[in-house]
Order: C-alpha cells, then sequence, then structure tokens
C-alpha cells in the first residue's frame, strides 16, 4: 500500500534536517492550513449558502469586494494571530498594515503579505479560484510593534511563499527556498497529503495566458510576441494555445504543471501593471524560480529585485518556462 505523507509530517521532516529550527515558521504553516481547510468549506458551499455576491463595498484599490473576499480575510487574519509567531499582516483587501497587538505576537519573527481570495468574481461562475501569501522576517525588533519597513521589502528577502487552489480539488503548493511541493486536500479524513513533490516547470511551454482582449492597449513588443504565438511554425512546435482562466492562482498553477507563460504588461489603461507587487508577483517569482522558471516585469527586470516602495505598488508580470520568457524578453528589447 502507497504510504501517505500528511503536510504536517513533511513540515515536521524538514525541520528536522535543520536543528537550528525552532518550529515558529511550521507553526505559522498550521495556521494557513487551517484557514484554507475553513475557507475550502465555505468555497463548497457556493449557491447554497449565502456567500456569494458583492459585499456592497470596495477595497482600497478601488475594486468591488465580494462576500467571500471580507470573510477570507478576516478567516486567514485571525488564524495568523493566534499562535503568536507573527507580528502582522499586510493584506491586499486592507488599506493599511495590521499590527497584531498582544505580547505574544509582538515577539513574533515573521510577517506576512496576503491575497487572501485571488479571482473571487468567478466564485459565482463555479471557476475556480486561490489565495496567495508571503513570508518575510521582520527587520523591526522583536519585542516592538511591526512597522511598515517589515513589509517593503524585495522579492529576495522572502523566506516561504505559496497558495491555495480552490478548485476541483484544493491543493496547497509552497516552497520554503529547498523546492517546491504541492500537497492536495482530503476532506474524508482533513488533510493535505503530499500529492506534486519537487515541483519543476518544463523549460519550455505552449501554452500563453494573456487577457487578449486588451490586446489593443497593449505595448508593440508584447503585441508581436502574442503574434508569434499564434504563428504556425513546426520547427518550434507553434502556433501555441492561448489559456486564460482570470484567476491568477489557476493560469500559475497549470503552467507551472504544464509549461506555458503567464502575461500581465503594463498597459494604456494600467500604464504600471495591474496585479499587486508584494501580494501576488512577488510569491510567484519566488515559487516559479524555486521551480526553475523566471519571472520578470521586463528584460533585465527580474521580478524579487524591484525595492517595493508602497503597500499596493501595482507591477507588470511575466511569469513561467525560463525559454519563454526570455524570447517574450527578446520582443519587449526590441519593440518596447
Amino acid at each position: 500500500m502507497e504510504i501517505i505523507k500528511t503536510l504536517g509530517e513533511f513540515i515536521l521532516d524538514q525541520q528536522r534536517d535543520y536543528p537550528e529550527a525552532s518550529g515558529e515558521l511550521t507553526s505559522l504553516f498550521s495556521s494557513i492550513r487551517l484557514a484554507a481547510k475553513v475557507l475550502h468549506r465555505e468555497i463548497n458551499k457556493a449557491g447554497l449558502a449565502d456567500i456569494t455576491g458583492a459585499a456592497n463595498a470596495e477595497n482600497v484599490q478601488g475594486e468591488e469586494q465580494q462576500k467571500l473576499d471580507v470573510y477570507a480575510n478576516e478567516r486567514f487574519k485571525n488564524a495568523l494571530a493566534q499562535r503568536g509567531v507573527v507580528c502582522g499582516i499586510a493584506s491586499e483587501e486592507e488599506e493599511q498594515f495590521v499590527k497584531f497587538e498582544e505580547t505574544k505576537n509582538l515577539e513574533g519573527k515573521y510577517v506576512v503579505l496576503i491575497d487572501p481570495l485571488d479571482g473571487s468574481s468567478n466564485i459565482d461562475v463555479n471557476v475556480s479560484v486561490g489565495t496567495i501569501f508571503s513570508v518575510y522576517k521582520r527587520v523591526s525588533p522583536v519585542g516592538s510593534h511591526v512597522t511598515e519597513a517589515d513589509f517593503l521589502q524585495p522579492g529576495h528577502q522572502q523566506v516561504a511563499a505559496g497558495y491555495v487552489i480552490y478548485g476541483s480539488s484544493t491543493m496547497l503548493v509552497y516552497s520554503t527556498g529547498k523546492g517546491v511541493n504541492g500537497f492536495t486536500y482530503d476532506p474524508t479524513i482533513g488533510v493535505f497529503c503530499l500529492s506534486h513533490p519537487d515541483l519543476m516547470i518544463p523549460k519550455d511551454g505552449k501554452i500563453y495566458s494573456v487577457n487578449e482582449g486588451n490586446y489593443i492597449h497593449f505595448p508593440e513588443g508584447v503585441k508581436k510576441y502574442i503574434k508569434y504565438c499564434q504563428e504556425e511554425d513546426d520547427s518550434t512546435n507553434r502556433p501555441y494555445t492561448s489559456r486564460y482562466i482570470g484567476s491568477l492562482v489557476s493560469d500559475f498553477h497549470r503552467n507551472l504543471i504544464k509549461g506555458g507563460l503567464y502575461l500581465y504588461p503594463t498597459s494604456s489603461r494600467y500604464p504600471n501593471g495591474k496585479l499587486r507587487l508584494l501580494y501576488e508577483c512577488n510569491p510567484m517569482a519566488y515559487l516559479i524560480e524555486q521551480a526553475g522558471g523566471k519571472a520578470m516585469a521586463g528584460p533585465d527586470q527580474r521580478i524579487m529585485d524591484i525595492e517595493p516602495t508602497t503597500l499596493h505598488q501595482r507591477c507588470p508580470l511575466f511569469v513561467g518556462s525560463p525559454n519563454m520568457v526570455d524570447k517574450l524578453n527578446e520582443f519587449i528589447s526590441e519593440h518596447g
């Protein structure tokens, strides 16, 4: 019989490889795991309970919040506050960072940045959504209140990142800097089980993921790359396949497994890009690099080298199979 390794067992095994580890990061992941289970339960009741639709409010970006956006934000915030290892969080749904005031939290070594429910507008039509998270060590003194500087760190300072995808099955995919591993939730026993060990993205892919409805607004180099993807050429296995779900977690997850490229460029509508550097771009960049891929904001502009200046800073994102990212950068370099 195949031996099943749970997420908890996997984390403990990894902790044994680091005698200096104190277990705080393990406790942090337990909080994320618990909140993900609760959110899995609520998402699977969509259509049966009054949790779909708009919450009649806007987030800091001016985007209409869904009821589940608010619910997910509260669940993750509460779970992360309980164990005393996190001193504060920054959320895409909150205008300012959140300080955890209890004494145990002041001693916490970590901050978490989170998009509690990516693609939440898809809930109403039963399309996959996700949670994206990023973990940093605080730079303020342990024992003090968390400061904005704790959150405005470049992506290469991350100590862990991951996402949860709520789809045909619920999966948690994460890295602590030693590769990427995926765990599928088994609701019959209430645990995440290792299902995708040592994930590596193929160097080449045949999928490009972009909202082509915005094509007219894209920079010339991106337009020409999209046309390149659509051209027939047997020597490079083109044309490629266009696949776009509209949920970053879902598009990223598919391309990670199968190989491909996700694009959200600057445009005349979003001159700085639309995705958030801290809550979406940095954690996905960390994961893709751990899986052998690349994440860029443009030629010679690695996502994780960008110095953030504001909590809700926006950024273009090109992420996926390394050879596809390199080819796109060629087009952008040549055509702008």
